[in-house]
């Protein structure tokens, strides 16, 4: 692997895994989404919470951390822009 591969992965990964659901119900809700509904972090669980708002805060920051690992990769690393994807996805998926 060499430098730029390391440099994607981590940041790829770094913005994958926020967890935009969980840092915004106890922000605007002060409780914890993960003792709500199915206890899952995403979208869906935000939902269950009544404020639709929320929900959909959730599912554009979300969309926007993918954008981002993208947009950088297309920028300063523009082979590796599917490897970027599939981290940012793992990272997502695995934080």
């Amino acid at each position: 692997m060499n430098l730029e591969t390391i440099v994607v992965l981590f940041y790829s990964y770094f913005l994958g895994s926020i967890p935009f659901g969980l840092i915004i119900t106890k922000i605007f809700l002060k409780k914890d989404i993960r003792k709500v509904g199915s206890g899952n972090i995403g979208t869906t669980n935000v939902l269950r919470t009544g404020r639709k708002s929320l929900a959909i805060a959730t599912l554009i920051f979300d969309i926007l951390k993918g954008y981002a690992s993208v947009t950088i990769a297309l920028k300063y690393f523009n082979d590796l822009v599917y490897f970027s994807a599939l981290i940012c996805f793992i990272g997502h998926i695995f934080p």
